[in-house]
């Protein structure tokens, strides 16, 4: 963990936002804070931030709101976020962990349970970041087609240009590498951990897999031209992993 990591608490309650912060600032992180997922939206396009703490169950945008906002952005899509909620329910939790949130923790919370998760997952984090910075996607062998298509999509590996029909796709470098991926083996189960291993060179646990690829698949299904909650050409065999079929139009 870098020293003075920045971390920003969400949360429309004052007195609990001025507690949280207080814990977070003795531990030498710079905090930064809002009091409702819009006011959060704003800090992020300003400030540097390296975690996100939120509650869900606010005015103006929810935590599940700012969550999806958060991880639709390319730029915040790595940014570790983490519910700090008194939804205490099952199927609360369920919910939130389902969306591919980094943790979920409940309300009331003891402030060295808090930070060591704080800890924890920035720590993860800066992991990551290291492991895309020391490597890179290794190259197709020389035996693999350079053009691949499949149904209305079609993707130039030497060019990195992806199309679906007439239409250009803009994609970033682990979306384009998770496409052609799927595409090679169109219409076949890939698992979360090959995919994690593809798009971020990392040997990991189902579920952490899971976490990692949930915002880069539903970035690449809003690229793709697909609306919130259709899977689109990318469907998801629940547990295991993510294939490939040809788009329809």
């Amino acid at each position: 963990m870098r020293p003075k990591a920045s971390v920003l608490v969400v949360d429309d309650e004052p007195d609990l936002l001025e507690n949280i912060s207080l814990a977070l600032e003795a531990e030498g992180y710079q905090v930064l804070t809002a009091g409702d997922g819009v006011e959060a939206l704003s800090v992020l396009r300003a400030e540097t931030v390296d975690l996100v703490l939120a509650d869900i169950a606010m005015p103006k945008m929810n935590g599940y709101q700012l969550y999806e906002r958060v991880r639709e952005n390319p730029k915040w899509v790595t940014i570790p976020f983490v519910f700090l909620t008194a939804r205490k329910l099952d199927s609360d939790i369920r919910y939130g962990r389902e969306l591919g949130v980094d943790d979920y923790l409940t309300k009331p919370i003891h402030s060295v349970d808090l930070l060591a998760v704080v800890r924890g997952k920035l720590r993860r984090a800066q992991q990551l970041v290291e492991s895309a910075i020391q490597t890179t996607p290794s190259p197709a062998s020389v035996s693999e087609p350079r053009s691949l298509r499949v149904g209305q999509l079609r993707i130039d590996s030497d060019q990195h240009r992806v199309w679906r029909g007439e239409r250009e796709i803009k994609l970033s470098v682990r979306e384009f590498v998770l496409l052609e991926h799927l595409a090679r083996q169109a219409g076949k189960l890939a698992s979360s951990q090959g995919l994690i291993q593809v798009t971020h060179q990392l040997s990991t646990d189902r579920a952490e897999a899971g976490t990692l690829l949930r915002p880069l698949i539903r970035s690449l299904r809003r690229k793709l031209g697909y609306p919130v909650g259709d899977a689109g050409c990318i469907e998801n065999v629940r547990g295991l992993g993510y294939r490939l079929v040809a788009p329809d139009s």
